[in-house]
Formats: C-alpha cells, sequence, structure tokens
C-alpha cells in the first residue's frame, strides 16, 4: 500500500503523522510511504531522516493526497485537505467530529474511509490511541494554567506551590481518567493542593490507592462541583464521552460563584468544551476573559510539545496503520476494537454518537463495509 503523510497545516501545529521510525517499520513491511515535504522539520524530523528510513519527499500536499491508498495525519483534516479525499481512500487520523458538523459533511461528501484515533477501543474498555494525547495534555493543563495564575495574563497572582507560611493554589480536576490523572500528578508536583472530581466510586478509589493523602478525592455531584469552583483557583476539565461532544458542566452563572482571576483550563476543548463559556483558541493567542475567569481552551493542547507528542502518538498508532496498510479495510473484519475506530464510510456515518450529536442517519460499521457476519466480536 502507497502510505500518505501531508504536513499539518493547522494554526501552529507541529507534529507529524509518523516518525522516520514508523515509516521504517511500514517500509519493512513492503508498503511505500509518501511524505510532503519538510512535515517533520519544525521538530527537528528532516526530510535526509524520512529518505534514509525509506521513504520518497513529495513538493505537495496534493500529490500527498492525489498519490496515496491510505492518508495518515494527526489532526482533523481541514476543509481543503477533506476536498481532496477521494472515493476508496483511508483516511486514519484525529477526528472530533461530534464537535464538528462542517467537517462531517465533507468527510461525508469526500466517499473516502475515515478511521478516527479517537474511537478505537481496546480489550480494556480504554482508548489507546486517545490515551498518548490525553497523557500529554492532561500533563500541560497544570502548567499551562499555572502561567495563566501569574497576574500579568490576567490571573489572580497565585503561585501554584506557594511558598513557606502563604497557602499554594486549589487544583480542581473534573474527571479521573487519563487526562485528570495526568494533570493531578503534574499540579501535586508542583506543590498544589489537589482535588479530584469523578462519578465512579471504582476510580476514585484506584487514585486514592495511588496517592494516599495527598490527593483528595470527591464523588462527583452538581452540589460537590458548585462547592469546589468557589474555592478553586484552578479547574481542569478533563471529561470524555468517546466520540460525542463533552458534557456543559459549569455554566456561565456558575461563573459569577468563582474567584476572580481563577483559571479554567478546558482539556475537552476538542470534543466542543464542557464549560459553557469555553471556546476553541490557538496557542498564538490561548485565553480570554469572562466575568473575571480566565479560559484557556486551545484546541491542540499536544502541539505545544510537538516532538514529544509525536513520538508518543507513533507508538501508539503504528500497530494499527500496520494492520491497515497489510489488509485495508479487511483489517476491520477481524479486529473488532480498530472496527470502532470507522466514523464515515463511503457516504455513511457509522459513528452513532456523531450522528446523534447531528441528528443524521447512523449505519453499522459492519453493515456499512458488508461484511456484518465475519467481524471478530469484541468481548
Amino acid at each position: 500500500m502507497l502510505i500518505g503523510i501531508p504536513k499539518e497545516i493547522k494554526n501552529h501545529e507541529y507534529r507529524v503523522g509518523l516518525t522516520p521510525a514508523g515509516v521504517r517499520e511500514l517500509v519493512g513491511a513492503g508498503h511505500e510511504v509518501l511524505i510532503e515535504t519538510n512535515a517533520g522539520l519544525a521538530i527537528g524530523l528532516t526530510n535526509e531522516q524520512y529518505l534514509q528510513a525509506g521513504a520518497k519527499v513529495s513538493g505537495s500536499a496534493q500529490e500527498v493526497f492525489a498519490q496515496s491508498e491510505m492518508i495518515i495525519k494527526v489532526k482533523e483534516p481541514q476543509a481543503n485537505e477533506c476536498k481532496m479525499l477521494r472515493p476508496g481512500q483511508l483516511l486514519f487520523t484525529y477526528l472530533h467530529l461530534a464537535a464538528d458538523q462542517p467537517q462531517t459533511d465533507l468527510l461525508l461528501a469526500s466517499g473516502a474511509s475515515c478511521i478516527a484515533y479517537e474511537t478505537v477501543t481496546d480489550d480494556h474498555g480504554g482508548l489507546p490511541l486517545l490515551a498518548p494525547m490525553s497523557e500529554v495534555a492532561g500533563r500541560l493543563a497544570p502548567q499551562e494554567g499555572a502561567g495563566c495564575l501569574k497576574k500579568a495574563q490576567g490571573g489572580s497572582g497565585i503561585l501554584m506551590g506557594g511558598v513557606p507560611g502563604v497557602a499554594p493554589a486549589h487544583v480542581t480536576v473534573i474527571g479521573g481518567g487519563v487526562v485528570g490523572l495526568n494533570a493531578a500528578r503534574i499540579a501535586l508536583g508542583m506543590g498544589a493542593n489537589v482535588t479530584i472530581l469523578d462519578r465512579s466510586l471504582s476510580r476514585l478509589k484506584e487514585i486514592d490507592d495511588l496517592f494516599g493523602d495527598r490527593i483528595n478525592t470527591l464523588y462527583s455531584t452538581e452540589e460537590t462541583l458548585l462547592d469546589e469552583i468557589k474555592v478553586a483557583d484552578m479547574v481542569i476539565g478533563a471529561v470524555l464521552i468517546p466520540g460525542a461532544a463533552a458534557p456543559k458542566l459549569i455554566s456561565r452563572n456558575m461563573l459569577k460563584t468563582m474567584k476572580p482571576g481563577s483559571v479554567l483550563v478546558d482539556v475537552a476543548i476538542d470534543q466542543g468544551g464542557c464549560f459553557e463559556t469555553s471556546k476553541a483558541t490557538t496557542h498564538q493567542d490561548p485565553t480570554f476573559e469572562v466575568d473575571g475567569v480566565i479560559h484557556y481552551c486551545v484546541a491542540n493542547m499536544p502541539g505545544a510539545v510537538a516532538r514529544t507528542s509525536t513520538f508518543a502518538l507513533t507508538n501508539a498508532t503504528l500497530p494499527y496503520a500496520l494492520q491497515l496498510a497489510n489488509k485495508g479495510l479487511d483489517a476491520l473484519a477481524s479486529n473488532g476494537h480498530l472496527l470502532k475506530g470507522l466514523n464515515v464510510h463511503a457516504g455513511k456515518l457509522t459513528c452513532k454518537a456523531v450522528a446523534n450529536a447531528f441528528d443524521y442517519e447512523f449505519v453499522e460499521s459492519s453493515q456499512a463495509l458488508g461484511f456484518a457476519e465475519n467481524v471478530k466480536q469484541i468481548a
């Protein structure tokens, strides 16, 4: 199979779909890789490194899309990229369609088969291709939030770890999944007073086993959340419903109860955000203020540490990319977890959460692909 790696074009996006090591693995398995020139240059991955790994270098994204049977990206395709996709072509990338109806419409119109990293599952009920970027975003969130707390950035002027005789910042993390756990770990390491809210008692017990009394755990209810945001200096939104839009957990009216200069970090912004007042921002202009509360809502947080993110992502996606390269769409017949990643196929919407978000017709993935009886069932 001929696999194409275009250069990412979203604002301040420096990640690349595959590292040279990933290219070498695909070439070693008998496939061809065509990468757009300088796709990884911003993070120190040169054309020469890709050539040495066995890739061919193309001078334009148009050539990459036109020649490739499968496109591997990082971020969701932009409008002009969607228009370069064609029927029978595979797209393997993050999509986050539930928060983006225009992109959904363009992908449906393209006729391509689009597999979303964020809805591929595993035997443990996890999301293995979302996890590495969730780890990165979670670890970044307290760092970025700490910067927003500085007075010059509009914050309350609080140091995360305080100093002897002065209390540290109070950080509330909503959600105890991969993002939340990593956010809490870093905030704790910075010396903050950390509380995690979650609706899963078993998850709260796991967190308690990990951290003991160093982190406070609370069962998440509306009342608990209201009480927490009144005292929080920083609130990190780390909730996820796989493939669906994030729930709005903090309303605009609730902002009025928060301390002036406090900070909201919305890691769920790729899925529409978990605060009512959230709107996607960029690394270039990352924050805005509503009712005295600073909002940090960068839609591609891991892009800030693009080199780390690229290597972490390739480590996770490479086994699946090899399956798709070796078998094409037939790989989905033998891997029910990979089948869960199929969001769009030949003009049909195959992700129920996205269909529900826009009231579109939903078609089961196996039915859309025509091998309903042969799909290996997920236990």
